[in-house]
């Protein structure tokens, strides 16, 4: 429903901050705050709260930049194997360098770079130099000797006191990186430990959006966060040591429960004294839970991720990146909600779209590829694959045509232009397929747009297609993923490749 959000994003900001602030005075006004989660572009956030910001925490950031300082930190070992962010398509290290821009741009600097757990591996070396050359402070950590079970190691020269010590000036120290396993709570704790070594009683805590604490375990928001970390096998849990202190449930995950214990027994052994920290609830700082405003809203939108989830895991198994295991939890996850992969609205007009090609014969070396979108308004749209072009494209010029309310007997691309782009495929470049991918297609299309008014027309619609729902029947080419992916549109796809190729990009 257009108009209808389910998260106040100002309430957020004004209680999120107010929390933090209040948690930095209760230590010796100098606080680590492991910042979990995505900094920014968090779409996780704003498609299971509708109407969450995906900006929003940088909005947070700014409300604090002058009582912060921002370190990064990225595992080496995240570097060497070239871990890639689903929703950017990028490496995490490419993924920290971009942050660094994106940081600046909001007037916001990161005080240092930390490459945890690095032994020289070569690609975080190179990393680090990369860096080191554009002016940029990196730390690098060592494995921390003991951990988890040698508290006496562990907090000891040998142990924390190996790392450099990081000098920061601000009263809070955001500790934020790319992904879980980044390193950031190691790299809290050897700040504490510094810092007591030199007589300042700082602090730590914890600021993690999902799961919200505050909502019930079976929540679909809270299940949501299960599905999308199911293959690292996060899980949530009643917080025990909340309910055994307070009496009260809360929601925490598996790692933070299992580690409380050992963290607990590190900062009692790091301060001298009893921890201030009774639970692992207790640690975090999070106030989302406070800012839904529409809660039917959110579960529907929860348990519409939980299904995209369920695609995407299923299409990774296909490609060999993700195990059988991942796609059997997300498989529970959706039994548990009595729902069918086909309760995601566009998922059926796309099948429906492939047999339609099938049955005029219009496909691409025998194989059928469909596609289907949700326009803000209501409408299906569909598209689907021909010699001329790939299902995207399809469905992306019969999309921008219906928002332009162009006649479908009009054509965008006259046949001069789609040939000039497939005779440099073919006849330059050396490529094998005639039909234009997504990216192709744009470019095809603005090139268009210079002589052809109802292509510009078209073309000034595709900002409308932002938040819009796409599934095809088909794990997208390369081009067709990069080009749905800077338009915006939430993509599902049926575990299918659209070749016989082995070799698709």
């Amino acid at each position: 429903m257009i108009g209808r959000t389910g998260f106040d994003n100002e309430r957020y900001i004004r209680e999120q901050t107010s929390e933090i602030l209040e948690r930095v005075t209760r230590f010796d006004n100098k606080l680590y705050l492991e910042f979990g989660g995505k900094l920014l572009y968090d779409y996780h956030a704003s498609r299971v709260l509708p109407g969450y910001a995906p900006n929003v925490k940088m909005r947070l950031l700014q409300e604090l930049k002058d009582k912060a300082d921002i370190l990064l930190c990225i595992y080496a070992g995240d570097i060497e194997r070239k871990k890639i962010r689903a929703d950017f398509g990028i490496t995490y290290d490419s993924d920290a360098l971009k942050l660094i821009d994106d940081l600046r741009e909001w007037g916001i600097d990161v005080l240092a770079v930390v490459i945890t757990r690095f032994d020289h591996q070569p690609a975080a070396t190179l990393f680090k130099n990369k860096l080191e050359r554009r002016d940029i402070k990196v730390y690098t950590h060592r494995f921390t000797k003991g951990y988890p079970t040698d508290v006496e190691m562990i907090v000891s020269d040998e142990g924390y006191g190996a790392n450099e010590y990081i000098e920061t000036q601000r009263p809070l120290v955001i500790v934020t990186g790319p992904g879980p396993g980044s390193g950031k709570l190691a790299t809290c704790l050897s700040q504490l430990y510094h810092d007591y070594r030199r007589g300042t009683k700082s602090g730590y805590a914890k600021f993690e959006t999902f799961p919200i604490w505050n909502l019930p375990l079976k929540h679909p928001v809270n299940v949501a966060y299960e599905a999308a970390t199911a293959d690292i096998r996060d899980f949530n849990l009643i917080d025990p040591f909340h309910l055994e202190t307070y009496d009260e449930k809360a929601v925490n995950y598996n790692r933070d429960v299992e580690v409380f214990p050992v963290l607990k027994r590190i900062l009692e052994k790091i301060t001298g004294g009893e921890s201030f920290y009774k639970s692992p609830t207790d640690m975090g700082v999070n106030r989302a839970g406070f800012a839904i405003t529409d809660d039917e809203m959110t579960r529907e939108a929860a348990k519409q991720e939980v299904i995209r989830r369920y695609f995407r895991y299923r299409c990774e198994y296909a490609m060999g990146f993700a195990d059988k295991e991942t796609v059997q939890r997300v498989e529970l996850f959706i039994k548990n909600f009595h729902l069918e992969p086909q309760y995601r609205c566009v998922v059926e007009p796309a099948r429906k779209a492939a047999l339609e090609a099938q049955r005029n014969d219009k496909g691409n070396e025998g194989i059928y590829c469909g596609a289907a979108m949700a326009l803000n308004d209501g409408t299906i749209v569909t598209g689907n694959n021909s010699p001329r072009m790939h299902a995207a494209s399809s469905l992306v010029i019969h999309a921008i045509k219906h928002l332009a309310e162009i006649p479908h007997k009009i054509k965008l691309l006259p046949p001069h232009v789609t040939d000039s782009v497939r005779n440099l495929k073919t006849e330059i470049l050396n490529e094998k397929t005639l039909s234009l991918d997504l990216l192709e297609t744009l470019i095809a299309l603005s090139i268009s747009a210079t002589t052809n008014p109802a292509a510009q027309l078209a073309m000034e619609k595709l900002g409308e297609l932002r938040g819009c729902e796409v599934h095809m029947t088909h794990i997208p080419t390369p081009g067709d993923e990069a080009g749905l992916r800077r338009l915006g549109v939430n993509l599902t796809s049926d575990p299918n490749f659209s070749t016989n190729n082995l070799f698709i990009s």
